[in-house]
């Protein structure tokens, strides 16, 4: 079972309900989880599921959004692939995307945030938006939480937007009241958060389907 695997799982839906496919991630998932079951030969297949789940569907998300990202004129990169290589080794404008989305800790250096997903402005390297991604909310949701006070709390990076992306299979976002934890971080803590789900869940103007993602996007370059 390779990310190729399951980029071909998700288009074999798309085609079957076109636009929609967004709110089929976790039956895709659930597909891909017993393909990878059937080519497993270790001792347990639970722990390499989540390894493979959780590598895998930042990537996914990525090539759901990447066409309809760069029609708008912006770029795309994994937040790993500017974590794991010096700013020597990428390019100009990769070099710059990452000195504008570091974080300054004073004495201890300048790190990146954790995020999954960079996007950003080809033309000048301007970081526009980072999303963080996971299958359900719980620990992850307080992380992203602390990197966008961490982004705002420096002029240079006050403006990136951040989101956070979810099939929310805990049901975590479904209901704005009473709100769950994770709900109410996502509320006042973050920029937004963009669910895939079968279940309609109760919007606001920070928790919304993840339909709406490419339009609020377009707004942040008008």
């Amino acid at each position: 079972m390779t990310i190729k695997d399951l980029i071909y799982l998700y288009e074999q839906e798309k085609r079957k309900v076109g636009n929609e496919a967004y709110r089929f991630v976790s039956k895709v998932l659930k597909d891909a989880k017993e393909l990878h079951k059937r080519d497993f030969t270790g001792n347990d297949h639970e722990q390499s599921w989540r390894a493979f789940k959780g590598k895998n569907l930042e990537k996914l998300i990525e090539h759901i959004i990447v066409d309809e990202v760069r029609s708008l004129g912006l770029d795309i990169i994994n937040g790993n692939s500017l974590e794991r290589k010096s700013s020597a080794n990428l390019s100009k404008l990769l070099s710059m995307v990452k000195r504008n989305l570091l974080i300054d800790y004073g004495e201890y250096g300048s790190h990146l945030p954790d995020v999954d997903i960079i996007i950003f402005n080809p033309q000048n390297g301007k970081v526009i938006a980072v999303l963080s991604s996971k299958v359900t909310l719980r620990e992850r949701i307080a992380q992203t939480g602390y990197w966008k006070i961490k982004l705002s709390s420096d002029k240079v990076t006050e403006h990136i937007k951040v989101y956070f992306v979810t099939p929310d299979e805990d049901d975590t976002l479904t209901i704005k009241r009473p709100a769950k934890k994770g709900r109410a971080i996502v509320e006042t803590d973050l920029d937004g958060s963009y669910v895939f789900s079968e279940t309609t869940i109760e919007e606001s103007g920070k928790v919304k389907m993840f339909d709406k993602f490419i339009g609020d996007l377009k707004k942040l370059i008008k």
